[in-house]
């Protein structure tokens, strides 16, 4: 039977070596790569320095009762304003781990934690610090999945009316550099001109 193969195929050495490069290059393909680092080009946006600074978030009319929670925004990032049960006021990140509900919508516990809506995980409103994670029957099949993850604190402190927020300005600004607006962007450049 192989000899009737290399009859249809004369150039067996020419096959063989074709089937040859095609496995190394087949194996190739699934072999794992190295890590390739970020290299900066014309198109990708430069970072800036971190810049911390104080900014208006709320109005003071705006604040939420003793054991509550609401949203707002400070620098362009999602803040979460809670106050607990003895009026001290706190600002955590509104994005909530490990589905990123927003915390805002969560209960002001009496232990100086807020307790996220869904997956009823806990955070410290002073630190950010998970203290229990994902305790509820739902939380426990997702949150089992991912590694406890806690939420950013932010200094804060009332200036008239306003409540203001101390983060970095440039935070939004410096994570958006990581991704390309491309040529194809018909909305025109980040910095909002055109091509």
């Amino acid at each position: 039977r192989l000899h009737s193969l290399t009859k249809s195929f004369p150039n067996s050495t020419n096959m063989k070596s074709a089937i040859i490069a095609t496995l190394i290059g087949s194996a190739a393909a699934f072999a794992p790569t190295s890590q390739v680092s970020t290299r900066s080009t014309a198109l990708n946006a430069a970072k800036g320095k971190p810049s911390l600074k104080y900014v208006p978030c709320i109005s003071t009319d705006d604040l939420p009762a003793p054991g509550s929670a609401t949203s707002g925004v400070a620098g362009g990032l999602a803040i979460c304003i809670a106050v607990d049960d003895k009026g001290a006021v706190y600002a955590l990140g509104d994005k909530c781990p490990p589905v990123n509900q927003p915390l805002s919508f969560g209960t002001v516990t009496s232990d100086g934690c807020i307790s996220d809506p869904v997956l009823g995980t806990k955070f410290s409103l002073k630190t950010g610090e998970v203290v229990s994670w994902c305790p509820t029957g739902l939380g426990k099949l997702v949150g089992g999945i991912f590694d406890p993850v806690g939420v950013p604190t932010y200094p804060v402190k009332a200036k008239g009316k306003t409540v203001e927020v101390q983060v970095d300005v440039n935070y939004k600004a410096n994570f958006e550099a990581e991704y390309w607006s491309g040529v194809l962007d018909a909305q025109g450049k980040a910095n909002g001109k055109y091509y």
